[in-house]
């Protein structure tokens, strides 16, 4: 039933997992700094954690309604869905 390189799929999909987490929760810290002026994290920067997790990026852009006005942040669903895309190939490729 489960491929032979499960535990190394279960750990890459944790990492993966984790990653996104943490990518939401520079973005909600991001907001939060936002709204009190302080210091804050750059662009460039999230649009960076967006690209290898568009999962967090996405979820908390729409979540705390932020970065949405951006054109630069535009690409986020797009990275979502490339990530999409990739995932659905590999798993394809894994089980069948």
């Amino acid at each position: 039933m489960f491929p032979e390189n499960f535990d190394l799929i279960a750990y890459v999909l944790a990492i993966y997992l984790l990653t996104n987490f943490f990518v939401f929760l520079v973005f909600a810290n991001d907001k939060r700094k936002a709204k009190k002026n302080m210091w804050r994290t750059s662009e460039r920067k999230l649009l960076t954690y967006s690209l290898f997790a568009p999962f967090g990026a996405y979820a908390a852009m729409k979540l705390f309604r932020h970065k949405t006005s951006k054109p630069r942040f535009i690409s986020v669903p797009f990275f979502l869905a490339l990530h999409l895309i990739l995932i659905m190939y590999i798993f394809y490729n894994i089980w069948k």
